[in-house]
């Protein structure tokens, strides 16, 4: 790890941020099911359960977990020392599932939609040659029709006074989200003080209205900061026809960081890009720092990408480097999945857990 990078984050992190920031739109209630197996193992299990007529599978880790991005996110800032306040949907056992899960830290929950529906996620996790991969089984509930007619005055409000506002989960607003995401960005930009910060999840659920996302939203200068996974990156050239340009590369990452580079040629936002073992961030199609990310144990994958994005947020309110940013980035991130109970991390615990890794980590 380069000195000065560490030294600015260990001035930065000695003492609380000054930031608030509203999240939106999903609380989810996660079943997390670590099955320990690949695919192919799993799939053969099943086919023997299913050719004797049913049967139970022993021995699989299960937990109820706090979930959706927004949710996820507010717990890592507010365990940071943000301020947070989530706009939300969930339904009456929901509100109740949150209270529980966020007891103790510094957020507002008065801005919670109690609707008719939960959202619901059972997330299977598999043993991959690359590490640990999830696939989710959602329920959208009433997150699907979540828009701009639920938010009130009071949340307005508490969006233009905020120092960031994020987005995230896009396609599980599946009939309003982009008009959800220009609105409240829009505000921003006319009546508010703070950054915008978009980080759409998995779009492919809802392919199909991903052009006009990008035509309303990302390319209108609504948004100051993107944050995109791998595949997110990949998605999002390839409705440009940009992935064609990327032809002849074979690693996912160095293809994610080229459709990277080349979507912000296209959009007025920084792309900040995270992935297994590397973070960048790239404006104007250069790439302003690349950092490796920490060689840590996955105990779990689900949620990693809204723990990144906590720190990152941080990094911005803390007004650090490029490089320093993605490294405490990195570092929220790789705390929370190797944490064995799931936590994320205070200030403390990532100044200690970055002192740690002081020697081996290097500046890619």
């Amino acid at each position: 790890m380069h000195r000065e990078h560490l030294r600015e984050i260990e001035e930065a992190l000695k003492k609380p941020p000054n930031l608030s920031v509203v999240v939106m739109p999903d609380f989810f209630i996660d079943r997390i099911v670590s099955l320990n197996l690949s695919a192919e193992e799993f799939l053969a299990k099943i086919a023997d359960k299913i050719a004797r007529k049913g049967g139970s599978i022993d021995g699989v880790s299960q937990a109820i977990f706090r979930g959706g991005n927004a949710v996820n996110t507010a717990s890592a800032l507010a365990k940071l020392g943000a301020k947070v306040t989530p706009i939300v949907c969930t339904d009456k056992l929901g509100i109740k599932l949150i209270r529980h899960f966020l007891r103790g830290l510094s957020i507002s929950l008065s801005h919670v939609k109690v609707k008719p529906e939960a959202s619901l996620t059972t997330a299977l996790e598999f043993q991959a040659n690359y590490g640990k991969a999830n696939i989710m089984l959602r329920s959208l509930g009433s997150l699907e029709s979540f828009s701009p007619e639920d938010l009130n005055e009071s949340d307005w409000r508490a969006i233009a006074e905020a120092d960031y506002v994020y987005i995230s989960n896009w396609a599980g607003m599946r009939m309003y989200g982009t008009e959800l995401i220009e609105a409240v960005f829009r505000y921003v930009k006319s009546h508010g003080r703070g950054r915008t910060y978009l980080d759409t999840a998995d779009p492919t659920p809802n392919m199909e209205k991903a052009p006009e996302l990008i035509k309303r939203v990302m390319q209108t200068g609504l948004v100051d900061i993107l944050s995109l996974n791998e595949n997110e990156a990949t998605f999002y050239a390839s409705q440009l026809n940009e992935v064609s340009n990327c032809c002849g590369i074979l690693n996912q990452e160095e293809l994610a960081l080229k459709c990277s580079k080349l979507l912000s040629k296209h959009m007025p936002s920084r792309v900040d890009l995270h992935t297994t073992s590397f973070s960048a961030t790239i404006q104007s199609g250069d790439v302003k720092a690349m950092v490796s990310t920490f060689p840590v144990k996955a105990l779990r994958v689900t949620g990693a990408g809204d723990a990144w994005n906590a720190g990152n947020i941080l990094g911005y309110a803390y007004g650090l480097s490029d490089a320093a940013r993605l490294i405490l980035a990195n570092a929220v991130a790789a705390y929370y999945i190797s944490s064995p109970s799931g936590n994320h991390p205070t200030r403390i615990e990532t100044l200690k857990f970055l002192d740690g890794f002081k020697h081996p980590y290097q500046n890619k």
